[in-house]
């Protein structure tokens, strides 16, 4: 089906995309490391319960924690081998979480489910949920729930936007994967009980736009390069014309969103039986001696991915875990790949923005830029004074999809995006213990 163009939103910021590093790389599977490393929150919401003990023997893809309520997942073994620790580390938050250590046997046993054939509705469901198939595209919002919306639903969108600048892992995914994410959107679209499905897919990525023109049921849209397009509200709007409001879900526009690297996990869940236990990632920025997009299973120590891809080509100015928007600037490679990990960047001194925050000149273009119409600017001062209430009020944080969008265009180099998570964080904790 021959695309069309998408519409354009508000706001948003047109950004280098620096993707040229890796974007005719193709997907290559790592050798299995020695030893993973698997954090039990794999998701958005509660971290799984281990249901595995020290000294175990496990399966690649057999269960080792099970998801805590709703809003939670499954998580698996990602190689074979023994369980040699359940312990305490921190992750590229700087948070505690909890971990199950697995050492390899080389064996390459695997424990995966029946393949389905021809599956109802229910089933997709069902199996979705069972091979832990969480929201690749940065949220890990476990996607069983996205498929039971509280509303009626007519549309399915891909998400294939990919706008995150150097990360590429998705564009390889619909270039070599074209006919397993078509299949898994379709098996997603039959779990909606919708047939409309679109994929929308950046402009700057002209050979996936052709590889999905093939098909006569996904109408395809190309979308102007903007940044954020993949934010589903701004994806949705440019899309279909639909506005999803402050404080609204997708669903109440009639639509759901998954990502290209979800509708492939889809794909391998109902037709190999296969859990989803591996990350395929981008390796990237002017500091590592070899960019790649790689394919490695969940719990690989991030220093173990560097040096497969030749290791530091010159001390990195910052390192990043995701991309250099929404991503976190990480102290170390002791931390390892979580089913959501879409990115490792090693950035140049040349690449790494490193300057000293000013005061603020009130020049509103955070404001100005901001695609879901925020106020940062009163976020970050009433944060600073403690002001936590007018802080989320008079900025509106609890509706910031941490973009990055306003920082990126601060004059002063404001750290408004930590001033927006710290915000989050105290009314989030606020709500826990009751408060207002």
């Amino acid at each position: 089906m021959k695309a069309v163009k998408g519409r354009f939103f508000f706001g948003g910021v047109h950004v280098p995309d620096m993707k040229a590093l890796t974007q005719d790389a193709p997907i290559e599977e790592l050798p299995e490391p020695p030893v993973v490393t698997i954090e039990t929150s794999q998701s958005l919401g509660k971290p799984a319960i281990p249901c595995v003990n020290v000294g175990d023997t496990v399966a690649q893809g057999q269960l080792i924690a099970r998801a805590n309520g709703a809003i939670s997942s499954d998580v698996f073994a990602s190689i074979s081998g023994k369980v040699t620790d359940i312990t305490t580390l921190e992750d590229e938050h700087g948070c505690q979480g909890q971990f199950i250590v697995i050492e390899g046997d080389g064996s390459r046993s695997k424990q995966y489910m029946p393949p389905l054939t021809n599956p109802s509705a229910e089933e997709i469901v069902q199996r979705v949920k069972d091979a832990g198939i969480v929201g690749l595209g940065g949220a890990g919002f476990p996607t069983a729930v996205k498929l039971q919306p509280h509303k009626p639903v007519d549309t399915f969108i891909i998400n294939g936007s990919e706008c995150e600048p150097y990360l590429t892992c998705d564009h390889r995914v619909m270039i070599e994967k074209t006919d397993e994410v078509a299949r898994g959107a379709r098996y997603l679209a039959k779990a909606l009980g919708v047939t409309n499905i679109m994929i929308g897919i950046e402009t700057n990525k002209p050979d996936c736009i052709a590889a999905f023109e093939k098909f006569d049921d996904i109408k395809v849209i190309a979308l102007r390069k903007k940044y954020p397009m993949g934010g589903e509200k701004q994806l949705i709007y440019s899309a279909t014309g639909r506005k999803v409001g402050l404080g609204k879900l997708p669903a109440d526009a009639g639509v759901v969103v998954n990502n290209v690297a979800t509708c492939l996990a889809v794909c391998e869940a109902v037709e190999l039986g296969k859990p989803l236990f591996q990350s395929i990632l981008t390796v990237s920025g002017h500091a590592v001696a070899r960019p790649a997009n790689v394919k490695v299973p969940v719990g690989t120590p991030y220093s173990y991915i560097v040096e497969k891809c030749g290791g530091e080509k010159e001390a990195p100015r910052k390192v990043l875990s995701g991309g250099p928007m929404t991503g976190v600037a990480v102290k170390s490679y002791d931390l390892y790949v979580k089913k959501t990990t879409s990115g490792i960047l090693l950035l140049s001194k040349e690449e790494a923005a490193a300057e000293e925050p000013t005061p603020c000149l009130n020049c509103g273009l955070c404001a100005d830029h901001c695609p879901m119409h925020l106020m940062p600017m009163n976020t970050a001062f009433y944060s600073s004074a403690g002001d936590i209430e007018k802080a989320a009020k008079l900025g509106g944080a609890m509706y910031c999809i941490e973009c990055g969008v306003c920082e990126y265009v601060c004059p002063a180099k404001r750290p408004l995006i930590q001033a927006i998570r710290k915000t989050k964080a105290a009314v989030r904790a606020q709500q826990n213990k009751g408060g207002k």
